[in-house]
């Protein structure tokens, strides 16, 4: 176990209430490194790797994993952006920029005199009477077709038309049923490629290619077998004439199941490990299609397409009749040898849909995926929990209702409160400085004007820089998004607070430490 070093006064004259301020610092760098983004006026960040790669993109999450992050503080931040992406799929800048303003929020508190303890209690209670309040705000969505999904993958496929068509046909081929998965991403449906049309299908594109290129690369009515391990007889040391024997009798068991799977008329064999040569001539000879390598979510989605079962090796050992009930069916399997990736349309299994995406350049491409990534989520998010006005006027409704409960909270514990109003304030600001605008100026106006007609939907429309009702211009946002990245806020931010001082590892050489 690496032993502890205390950095001592001696060492360093920084006492436990200057942590706090090297970490807010900290952390307000990583929001300053993707906040320029936000908003429809937000701009793009263009990341230069070492080997002189370059990646252009406005996708907050994209920013903080590419970036080089040293100050523990700050991952821990960059952290909650892969949560976000993991959880719903879009929101990331939002939920880092809430985390640093709670911690500098928290930091103006602590330097005021009050307890780190009561600021984080405070802030707890905040963020938990604020997400309350936000569910109850939300409209929801009961139609595939209602307009207000259109409008969502609109805005978060960066007003793209070509990007919203394709995500809004997949959702209605996908059915709301799956959208309501919690274990389905309609996101993982995206797949692009620089030299392949903008398309959208209901079938998978399974990652890999047939192993014999002389075996057709087109089949209909296609039955399809899922193979969990290698496609190989069962391996025995032969150390021993009895081995010997053992690995012979293995071997001829073994091509009688391949020659059984010949006589089944096996069309498609997906393998998740690798292929015995002899296996793979039987196959080939037979004109089916062997895929190996194939990975495990691959071959699960396949299956589950399909139809299928997926199968051990062992398995191959079942009589035709028991074999026949975990073979699946397709209406049609390519292998799209341009895209490197085997097509398996019309399963006979549970409906899925693949939203193909293309552009000019490989870099292009890879925005164009991550755009259309963010579409997809948003619209499936939406159908989950529905939606809320966007342009941060749900946050500023949401801080004066805080600002409410801040006054029956008693003691210093309203302090931590009164920290999750002003944050509240932040996800408008910033959408508002990117257009150009004076934030503090549009800010109170629109919460002045929230205030005396009762509208939680009022923002500022970011080309003229007048105060219009945000739904009415079609700008909202899914509940979950906002939801999980407030939430997600609270946690990191807390978590960054009751840090007490930092310590170095011996033998660790941290500038960031120091």
């Amino acid at each position: 176990m690496e032993q502890l070093e205390y950095v001592t006064p001696a060492k360093d004259d920084r006492t436990r209430s200057s942590a706090l301020p090297s970490n807010a610092e900290a952390v307000r760098a990583i929001a300053s490194a993707v906040e320029g983004t936000l908003g429809p006026k937000g701009l793009d960040t263009m990341l230069v790797g070492d080997d002189g790669e370059v990646i252009v993109t406005n996708d907050g999450v994209t920013i903080l994993d590419r970036m080089e992050i040293s100050h523990p503080a700050a991952r821990m931040v960059a952290s909650i952006a892969r949560a976000q992406q993991e959880e719903v799929g879009d929101g990331t800048t939002t939920a880092t920029l809430l985390a640093a303003s709670l911690v500098e929020e928290g930091m103006k508190q602590v330097e005021r005199g009050v307890p780190v303890a009561k600021v984080i209690t405070g802030i707890r209670r905040g963020i938990r009477f604020a997400v309350e309040r936000m569910q109850g705000m939300a409209n929801p969505i009961w139609d595939l077709e209602d307009e207000w999904l259109q409008r969502i993958a609109y805005t978060a496929g960066r007003e793209q038309e070509d990007v919203t068509e394709l995500v809004m046909e997949a959702a209605l081929m996908v059915g709301r049923e799956k959208l309501l998965d919690k274990h389905f991403r309609l996101s993982d449906a995206v797949t692009a490629h620089p030299r392949a049309e903008s398309s959208i299908f209901s079938g998978l594109l399974i990652r890999g290619s047939r192993l014999n290129l002389q075996s057709p690369s087109l089949k209909a009515e296609a039955r399809v077998l899922v193979v969990g391990s290698d496609l190989a007889p069962e391996p025995v040391a032969a150390h021993s004439e009895a081995g010997f024997r053992k690995q012979e009798e293995n071997r001829e068991k073994f091509h009688r199941m391949i020659e059984k799977l010949v006589e089944m008329k096996v069309d498609l064999v997906l393998i998740g490990g690798d292929v015995d040569p002899d296996a793979d001539d039987l196959l080939s000879d037979a004109d089916i299609l062997v895929v190996a390598g194939v990975s495990e979510r691959d071959l699960n989605r396949a299956a589950e397409h399909t139809g299928a079962r997926v199968v051990k090796r062992t398995g191959l050992a079942k009589a035709p009749e028991e074999l026949e009930g975990m073979i699946g069916m397709a209406e049609e399997v390519e292998d799209e040898e341009r895209l490197g990736c085997i097509r398996i349309a019309g399963g006979a299994g549970r409906p899925f849909a693949t939203i193909l995406v293309s552009a000019a350049t490989e870099e292009v491409v890879e925005e164009r995926e991550r755009i259309t990534k963010d579409a997809a989520a948003a619209v499936q998010a939406a159908i989950r929990g529905g939606f809320l006005p966007g342009g941060g006027a749900a946050e500023l409704a949401l801080a004066r209702e805080v600002e409410k409960y801040r006054d029956t909270v008693q003691g210093m514990e309203a302090f931590g409160v009164a920290a999750v109003a002003e944050v509240l304030h932040r996800p408008m600001g910033q959408v508002v400085a990117n257009a150009g605008f004076n934030p503090l100026e549009k800010v109170e106006e629109v919460k002045a004007l929230q205030w005396k007609r009762q509208s939680a939907s009022l923002g500022i429309d970011c080309d003229r820089g007048a105060v219009c009702d945000m739904v009415d211009m079609g700008v909202v946002d899914p509940l979950p998004v906002k939801y999980h990245a407030l939430q997600a806020a609270g946690e990191v931010s807390t978590a960054i607070l009751r840090i007490h001082t930092v310590v170095r590892m011996r033998g660790t050489d941290d500038e960031s430490l120091r």
